[in-house]
């Protein structure tokens, strides 16, 4: 069993029943497969593809992109998921770094293919527009993979700020969808809306492998802004469950008396921690509308845990192991600690990744004796529930996705004038978290912020990109030389960034 063979399988009881909602477009699971089909066919002839080949997807939301990734496996290939948001710079690191060879992309993001072409030389651009879907008459066999392959590389940033491909198996994904089915109760009649960036493992299992491998609907919306395209497509779809990042929760718990949203019969957070204001503030708004939490890092494939939907959920926690996982909290000394204790989560189960890309020290960090180090803080009460406190590294959660301070600061060195630097992240209502950064000037510098803000934002993503820069004359540091974040956090929240 992998991926593609169990995609097809959903495909041959569920053909003509609608697999994507697009805008006015109902696309059936027959159309999904012929054109999984079609890039298959294009990968091994056209590209001289071999199994284990690395493809990179770099791809907004459409629905092409579950036809991408099912034509992928279907060649026998692993799918590299890149972030649409990555500038070429950024692109390039991962692709050197996977040894992806080809790209499937679309004409929206031609200016930044130019760039990464340059970057690149030999690098094959394949467009989703010009997917020629496979004949029925077709039948070209699928390759024949099996659950210990590896099915993607899902990349998140590490302790040297550089992303790491986290190494996901087909039997991974499998065995975490099928827990999330089961948890979170899907049926094939559900439409799940789509909204979050596709590439997110969140939406890469939750929002997309889940419903499409039980034959249920997604649900795709065009554009959130204004926020009413989001209404219309739950109205007019008659969407059933939404998984999105606590900012989308906070916009529906502020809709207008007399706005109700009947079709949907379950909200799930996922992303970010749901500050528990939101959550009350949902509830309050619709008392019907269950809301529940979960968690799980891109390592986990993602998801661990999930609040019960049948029972009692428990506000502020992230819930209980789902199915086939288990979790433990422990100590530095890798010691499992008792009920109430605060300690690091860890996670053991059929969806754990297999290790990091080409990064043996680094797995070795955080894979022992079967268990995933996750980094997270967190204790699990009397009743088995699981709460998350802190996080043991500096990692910033922006809007759901992973943003790591070195990485930026790295690039805030680069800007002349610029003598030491730090980031760290500070709540934001809308974001989740904001980075901020705090720099040092060379002696006689002057720091000219508009210009030191678009160098930055040239070379990373937009959402990476500090807002503001506060001048310091010095890094608060320790004997040992190491930067005090928590001084620096201390001081954002005694003296606030304005403007």
């Amino acid at each position: 069993m992998n991926l593609f063979s169990a995609f097809a399988a959903t495909v041959a009881r569920r053909r003509y029943h609608p697999a994507i909602f697009w805008g006015e477009a109902q696309l059936a699971y027959d159309w999904l497969v012929q054109r999984a089909g079609g890039l298959a066919r294009t990968l091994r002839e056209g590209c001289g593809g071999q199994r284990g080949d690395r493809v990179a997807v770099w791809l907004k939301n459409c629905p092409e992109f579950p036809a991408a990734l099912f034509g992928v496996w279907r060649a026998g290939g692993v799918v590299v998921l890149v972030n649409n948001f990555l500038k070429p710079e950024e692109v390039d690191y991962i692709l050197r770094d996977s040894g992806a060879q080809v790209v499937i992309t679309d004409h929206s993001l031609a200016e930044h293919q130019a760039k990464l072409a340059a970057l690149h030389p030999g690098l094959k651009f394949l467009h989703v527009e010009e997917f020629a879907p496979l004949a029925e008459t077709e039948s070209p066999a699928a390759a024949e993979l099996t659950e210990s392959d590896l099915a993607a590389l899902l990349y998140t940033s590490g302790t040297t700020g550089r992303p790491k491909g986290a190494m996901l198996t087909h039997g991974n994904f499998l065995a975490n969808v099928a827990s999330c089915i089961t948890c979170l109760d899907f049926h094939e009649e559900d439409r799940l809306l789509v909204l979050l960036p596709q590439f997110h493992s969140f939406m890469f299992t939750v929002g997309t492998l889940c419903p499409l491998l039980k034959g249920a609907s997604i649900v795709l919306v065009k554009s959130v802004s204004p926020f009413k395209h989001v209404l219309d497509d739950i109205h007019h779809r008659r969407a059933t469950m939404l998984p999105a990042v606590p900012p989308i929760h906070r916009a529906l718990a502020g809709l207008p008396a007399g706005v109700e949203l009947p079709s949907l019969r379950l909200c799930i957070s996922g992303g970010a921690p749901l500050p528990l204001e939101v959550l009350k503030q949902f509830h309050t708004r619709f008392p019907k509308l269950p809301l529940i939490e979960g968690y799980g890092p891109t390592e986990s494939s993602p998801v661990a845990t999930v609040n019960p939907i049948f029972g009692t959920p428990k506000a502020g926690s992230v819930g209980l192991p789902i199915p086939g996982v288990e979790l433990s909290i422990r100590d530095d000394n890798g010691n499992e600690l008792p009920a109430g204790a605060t300690g690091e989560l860890c996670i053991r189960g059929p969806n754990v990744m297999q290790g990091y890309w080409n990064q043996p020290e680094e797995t070795a960090l955080v894979l022992r004796d079967a268990w995933l180090y996750t980094g997270d803080l967190g204790h699990r009460d009397a009743d088995g529930f699981y709460f998350i406190t802190d996080r043991k590294k500096d990692m910033l959660l922006v809007n759901g996705i992973n943003v790591y301070p070195r990485e930026v600061e790295e690039v805030i060195h680069k800007f002349p004038g610029v003598k030491d630097t730090a980031v760290i992240g500070v709540p934001d209502a809308r974001r989740g978290e904001q980075p901020l950064a705090f720099v040092v000037l060379a002696d006689g510098a002057v720091l000219d912020e508009k210009a030191l803000h678009n160098f930055v934002r040239e070379k990373l993503a937009d959402y990476k990109v500090p807002r503001h820069f506060r001048v310091l004359p010095a890094l608060p540091r320790n004997a040992t030389g190491k930067v005090l974040k928590t001084t620096l956090r201390d001081m954002a929240k005694s003296a606030p960034a304005t403007g």
